[in-house]
């Protein structure tokens, strides 16, 4: 175009007039051609830049089909989709390998934007362990848990705090810790939610075991030589008792204080002695054994009472194959103890029932215990497997705490779920 411009002006200089009008027609062609090129230059560019745009960076220029002077820049063009196509899979593979940790872990995850309180990711642990199926924002959250969604509010980042969650009429332990971080000029908090019950429960559990241990040790050392010596005495009382002749009711009186002192004595042992039995079981004796049989066994060693106290039982089992790892006689021994509180309960229902089940929870074996009794308070479900705690005038305070502990042992655990006036269920998870 440059040459062919050049040769008309210098035909315009010369006056060759007639040649000029051969030129002009080829200048309107390379014109023409010219746009065109820029058009298709532009149409090139416009279509890179939509793919860009929508992230489709699987699109292919071809470059042997086009002509020759966008070659090039359709190469450049696919070198930088390739480019992007690979960062854009490498981050993709991040974030689903992430992701994946993420859902297997056993740590509720919560993330939300800090202004606006829009939830922006949770993982299954979260909604499994809340009950939970989906928050569009923090502030839902105040609905289904107050008591929780001010605790998070409140929780300052680098922060961690242990609360209690109500989920099902049940108690649990959670340890809260709070993280933030900012991104697109917006700061949001991560949280992690990790239940600790069990961990708690084993610690408490240790702990009441060494408190007992100590305890039982010095009861009876310190009773048994009171017990041996009031023994002793007793009997050196009736030895003396030809000089004691003429002192009206003074022998009497020795030995109603011998006696008492004694009866005291054994009646400190015997309570040492109960409270021993919390430490003795260390070991399990392990055994594939069906759940219907426990209910069997249980049904016929309860019937009798239940047929006097006119007590209904009622047995769901949906999988009569439903099996567990178990020391038959330990859990037994759980079972017993959960009918006869549950039979206390229901004393004064006019209606009383009693209902055992079995089921598969989370992938493990659940047991349940549950009347249609008073129910508990709040204040009781909290203290209840704690030794010496009973709400019986008679009770010792030790059956919840034998259960508990044997439900460790199991590596399992034991919850509780009541509400007043209307009953109790007992949840045995293996």
């Amino acid at each position: 175009m440059f040459i062919t411009l050049s040769g008309a002006s210098l035909l315009m200089v010369k006056g060759l007039y007639p040649y000029l009008a051969t030129v002009v027609p080829i200048i309107i062609i390379q014109l023409v051609d010219f746009y065109n090129f820029h058009r298709k230059a532009q149409s090139e560019v416009e279509q890179f830049v939509e793919s860009i745009h929508y992230r489709d960076f699987s699109r292919h220029f071809d470059v042997k089909e086009a002509p020759m002077e966008v070659q090039s820049l359709r190469q450049g063009f696919n070198e930088i989709n390739t480019t992007f196509k690979t960062m854009s899979r490498e981050r993709e593979t991040q974030y689903q390998y992430l992701q994946k940790i993420l859902e297997l872990v056993n740590t509720g995850i919560l993330s939300y934007e800090h202004k606006s309180g829009d939830i922006s990711w949770m993982n299954e642990s979260f909604k499994n362990m809340l009950g939970i199926p989906y928050l569009k924002t923090i502030h839902s959250l105040e609905r289904r848990d107050a008591g929780l969604y001010q605790e998070v509010l409140n929780l300052r980042p680098g922060e961690s705090k242990v609360v209690s969650i109500v989920k099902e009429n049940s108690t649990f332990k959670v340890l809260m810790a709070v993280t933030a971080f900012q991104t697109d000029g917006k700061i949001y908090k991560l949280i992690a939610f990790q239940n600790v019950n069990e961990a708690l429960d084993e610690t408490e559990a240790k702990a009441w075991k060494k408190l007992l241990s100590v305890m039982t040790h010095e009861i009876m050392n310190s009773v048994a030589p009171i017990a041996s010596l009031a023994e002793t005495l007793s009997h050196r009382l009736q030895a003396s008792a030809a000089l004691l002749d003429g002192q009206p009711g003074a022998l009497e009186d020795l030995q109603v204080g011998v006696g008492t002192i004694r009866r005291r004595s054994e009646g400190l042992l015997k309570f040492a002695e109960t409270y021993r039995s919390l430490n003795k079981i260390t070991t399990l004796n392990l055994t594939k054994v069906y759940a219907r049989d426990f209910f069997e066994n249980l049904h016929v060693l309860m019937e009798p009472t239940f047929e006097q106290k006119n007590i209904e039982m009622e047995i769901i089992l949906k999988d009569p194959d439903l099996s567990l790892e178990a020391d038959t006689s330990l859990i037994e021994q759980v079972l017993i103890n959960l009918v006869v509180n549950a039979v206390e309960a229901v004393k004064d229902s006019p209606e009383p029932r009693i209902t055992l089940s079995a089921t598969i929870y989370n992938g493990r074996p659940l047991i349940k215990v549950a009347d249609n009794g008073t129910g508990m308070s709040p204040e009781v479900m909290d203290n209840i497997f704690i030794p010496f705690f009973s709400t019986k005038k008679t009770g010792s305070g030790i059956g919840l705490s034998l259960c508990k502990q044997i439900m460790l042992l199991h590596k399992g655990n034991i919850q509780v779920q009541s509400i007043e006036g209307e009953g109790s269920a007992f949840l045995l998870h293996f």
